[in-house]
């Protein structure tokens, strides 16, 4: 075997403490890169604002990262604290939030977060149990940049026909996100 080849085969015996910490960064960030997402979304008018602000985010965490101690409630406060200043940065546009206003936007993302992901298993709970046609329908419809008239036609449908089909789908999965959050809080 050559040497570099055998080197790369050769168990490690222990991480050097950086790379545990990156690891541990990493699988924690991860975890909650959604929620994150979300809550940063939630303080800001634009999907670009949020993933602009979301990006200085993810850096002070990173160079700011100590320990596991709750990541959760820590990267939170970051993130609020640099939607802050985002917004202090834009404070002569009258169409930014004032700090009061994203303040309590923030609280209300951290409280309403549990019930928002419950109801996202629920609705992929019931899109598995839809029929694969209907199921690729529906996320083939709600795809970014997908327009209607485009699926109507690649679909030999018309486009009042499609939104039919949709809706009654959409209702179908409705219902479905409903009885199963019903059994899940009398569970």
């Amino acid at each position: 075997m050559r040497p570099v080849v055998a080197a790369i085969y050769q168990p490690r015996m222990s991480q050097p403490p950086e790379n545990h910490q990156h690891e541990s960064f990493l699988r924690l960030y991860a975890e909650h890169e959604a929620a994150l997402h979300l809550f940063v979304r939630s303080m800001l008018p634009s999907r670009v604002e949020a993933s602009e602000v979301l990006q200085d985010v993810i850096v002070v965490l990173w160079q700011k990262f100590d320990s596991a101690e709750d990541f959760k409630k820590w990267a939170f406060g970051v993130a609020r604290l640099e939607v802050l200043k985002f917004l202090q940065s834009r404070a002569r546009d009258r169409h930014v939030f004032d700090d009061a206003l994203v303040n309590r936007l923030a609280d209300m993302a951290v409280h309403q977060q549990p019930q928002h992901f419950t109801e996202r298993e629920a609705l992929d709970h019931c899109l598995q149990k839809l029929p694969q046609a209907q199921r690729d329908m529906v996320l083939t419809a709600y795809t970014k940049g997908i327009r209607m008239d485009d699926l109507a036609a690649q679909r030999g449908q018309t486009p009042m026909s499609l939104y039919k089909v949709l809706h009654r789908i959409r209702q179908a999965l409705q219902e479905c996100v409903r009885r199963t959050l019903a059994q899940e809080e009398n569970a």
